[in-house]
């Protein structure tokens, strides 16, 4: 077990970010395992337990800590997240850290109190819910299989439109393409797994985007950054 505070006192300096996130106890390992999801769904992070959101650090009070993570790793992530952990004393008091990398293995799922499994992502210091083009577009990246995309009157709709526009919702680019929820879905799973559009989470809205190098696309290119 290390000693050395100024590790943990630099990443606390940092604040709550995309990779990182405090918490005072560990009271609830369904809400822990929100965390581990949407870490390993994203970018990765670590987990400091024994310091408030404030960043004052108080220690952890039992050696249960170390089992909720386990239990919320295992028990409440599907599949089960892979993480490290390490003590570290501040001034007599320990702090853990649990290290979460990218996985790639994702969507990883967490039960909720309802039973009810739901992947997550990170997007600065929050946990938001993946959407199904997010859930999708990870599962073809699990998959070897090249993607045949037909640049038909919805494609096109959707590129002229992101040329001169910012962004676009999945509700307004099946406005302005007169087509279904569905066909717009897999049209979306396709241009993002091709790195031709990203998806962008927001705590109002999921947004899509055109890549500024969308023209040099090739079909074996995976979708690494999914969350800008």
């Amino acid at each position: 077990m290390k000693t050395k505070s100024h590790y943990i006192q630099d990443l606390i300096a940092k604040g709550e970010n995309q990779n990182l996130d405090f918490k005072f106890e560990i009271s609830d390992a369904r809400k822990i395992a929100r965390t581990l999801s949407a870490f390993a769904n994203t970018d990765g992070g670590k987990l400091l337990i024994g310091v408030k959101d404030n960043g004052v650090i108080t220690g952890i009070r039992t050696e249960e800590e170390e089992y909720m993570i386990e239990s919320a790793a295992h028990l409440y992530c599907k599949p089960k997240v892979s993480y490290t952990l390490q003590k570290w004393n501040i001034d007599g008091r320990w702090v853990l850290e649990a290290i979460i990398q990218k996985s790639h293995n994702r969507p990883h799922y967490a039960l909720d109190e309802n039973g009810k499994w739901t992947a997550f992502v990170r997007v600065a210091d929050q946990n938001f819910q993946a959407n199904r083009i997010l859930i999708k577009v990870w599962n073809k990246y699990n998959n070897p299989r090249g993607i045949l995309l037909k640049y038909g009157k919805e494609e096109k709709v959707l590129i002229t439109y992101l040329e001169k526009n910012p962004f676009i919702t999945l509700s307004k680019f099946v406005k302005i393409a007169h087509t279904s929820r569905h066909i717009a879905e897999i049209i979306l799973v396709k241009l993002i797994s091709l790195n031709v559009v990203d998806i962008q989470v927001t705590e109002k809205a999921v947004l899509y985007k055109l890549r500024s190098c969308y023209s040099h696309i090739t079909d074996n290119q995976s979708p690494d950054k999914i969350v800008s």
